[in-house]
C-alpha cells in the first residue's frame, strides 16, 4: 500500500551515471537532465557547493580549500558520499515541480559491464539513500543497445561499442544476455590526457583538462581528414612559467591520441575473434553499433570500418542512447526483467 502511494507522487527514472556526465531519463517525458558528473565541495565545512554544470565551471578555478572533482572513477562510484549527494541532487531537480514532498521514485541505473558484487552494492545503496524506492541495475552496454533499438532478446548476434568518458565498453548481445564483454578505461578522459601530453612532451606547454577537451571536440579524428583543421590554444610555458600560444594541428592531435585508440581497435578486434562464428554473420550484416560520446570523434568509425573489415554505424543520437535504454526499461520492466543485473543479495519474489 505504502509502495503504491510513493508510486503517485513520484516519478520513475532512468539515469545514465557516466564518470564524464550523467542523464536522467523521467518515465513519460524523456531526457530532462545531462549535466557533467562534477562535484564542488567546501573542504572546510564539507558543504556541497555546486552539483552538475555549476560544478563544472569551477574545475580548475577553486580557492584549494574548494574542490571540484568527479564522484565516479572508470564508471565506478570512488566517493560513495558525494555520489549520493549527486543523485540525491538529480532526484530532487526532477521532482522539483510536482507537489512530491518526499519523492521516492522506482530507479533504472546503467552501470559498466564486469563490475564487482561490492561496486554493484555502492552504486544501489548510494541509489536507495538518494531516495530511491527500487533499484534495477542494467549493464551499460546492454543499456545502450536497447537505447539504439537493436533487437536484444532475439536469438541474433548484436555488436555494440558504448565509448563513454571513463571506459569503453564493447559487447555482443543475443537472447537478453551478454555473450562477450570487454572493458577498457580507455576513453574521452584518457583522449584528454593524451593531449595534455603531448603538449607537454612537444611544445613545453601546460595545458588544462578542459581545453585538451575542447581541442579534442574542436578538431580531433581518428583517421587523416580531407581538410585539414588546426587550433590556437593558449597553456604555460614549462620552461619560462609564463603564458604561451601554440597552433595544434589535428595531425597533432591524432598523433597525440594514436596509441589509445589503437588498443580501442584491438579490443573491438579481440571481441569479434572471441564471438561465436554464428553470431559473427549476423553481425557482419548489421554491422557495429557506436554509442557513447566517444563515438563523436570524427573518422573513428572509418577507422574500425577498415581494422575489423565489417560494416560500422553510430547510433542516432549516441551521447543519450544509454539513458535512453534505461527509459525503455522503465517503461516495461516486466518484460525486459531479463536484461537486468542481478545481485547476489537479492531475495527470491514472494509466492
Amino acid at each position: 500500500m505504502i509502495t503504491k502511494i510513493f508510486g503517485i507522487f513520484s516519478k520513475d527514472i532512468g539515469i545514465d551515471l557516466g564518470t564524464a556526465n550523467s542523464l536522467v531519463y523521467v518515465r513519460g517525458r524523456g531526457i530532462v537532465i545531462n549535466e557533467p558528473s562534477v562535484v564542488a565541495i567546501n573542504q572546510k565545512t564539507g558543504q556541497v557547493l555546486a552539483i552538475g554544470e555549476q560544478a563544472k565551471k569551477m574545475v580548475g578555478k577553486t580557492p584549494s580549500h574548494i574542490v571540484a572533482s568527479r564522484p565516479l572513477v572508470g564508471g565506478v562510484v570512488s566517493e560513495f558520499e558525494v555520489t549520493e549527494q549527486m543523485l540525491k541532487y538529480f532526484i530532487d531537480k526532477v521532482h522539483r515541480e510536482t507537489l512530491s514532498i518526499l519523492p521516492r521514485p522506482r530507479v533504472v541505473i546503467g552501470i559498466p559491464s564486469g563490475v564487482t558484487e561490492v561496486e554493484k552494492r555502492a552504486v544501489e545503496d548510494a541509489v536507495k539513500n538518494a531516495g530511491g524506492r527500487e533499484v534495477y541495475l542494467i549493464e551499460e552496454p546492454m543499456a545502450g543497445a536497447i537505447g539504439a533499438r537493436l533487437p536484444v532478446q532475439e536469438p541474433a548476434g548484436n555488436m555494440i561499442v558504448d565509448i563513454g568518458g571513463g571506459t569503453t565498453e564493447v559487447a555482443v548481445i543475443s537472447l537478453g544476455g551478454i555473450v562477450v564483454n570487454k572493458s577498457l578505461r580507455i576513453a574521452g578522459d584518457k583522449l584528454n590526457e593524451d593531449i595534455v601530453q603531448y603538449a607537454r612532451e612537444e611544445f613545453n606547454l601546460l595545458l588544462g583538462e578542459r581545453t585538451a577537451e575542447d581541442v579534442k571536440i574542436k578538431i580531433g579524428s581518428a583517421y587523416p581528414l580531407e581538410n585539414n583543421l588546426d587550433i590556437v590554444v593558449r597553456g604555460r610555458d614549462l620552461v619560462s612559467g609564463l603564458p604561451k600560444e601554440i597552433i595544434l594541428t589535428d595531425e597533432d592531435v591524432r598523433k597525440a591520441m594514436s596509441r589509445s585508440i589503437k588498443t580501442l581497435v584491438n579490443t573491438i578486434k579481440s571481441a569479434i575473434e572471441e564471438t561465436p562464428p554464428e553470431l559473427v554473420s549476423d553481425i557482419m550484416e548489421k554491422g557495429i553499433i557506436l554509442v557513447g560520446g566517444g563515438s563523436l570523434l570524427r573518422n573513428l568509425d572509418k577507422l574500425i570500418r577498415e581494422q575489423t573489415e565489417m560494416p560500422v554505424k553510430i547510433a542516432e543520437d549516441p551521447l543519450t542512447a544509454v539513458a535512453r535504454g534505461t527509459g525503455v526499461v522503465l517503461e516495461d520492466i516486466e518484460a525486459l526483467r531479463d536484461v537486468l543485473v542481478s545481485t547476489e543479495h537479492e531475495e527470491p519474489p514472494q509466492g
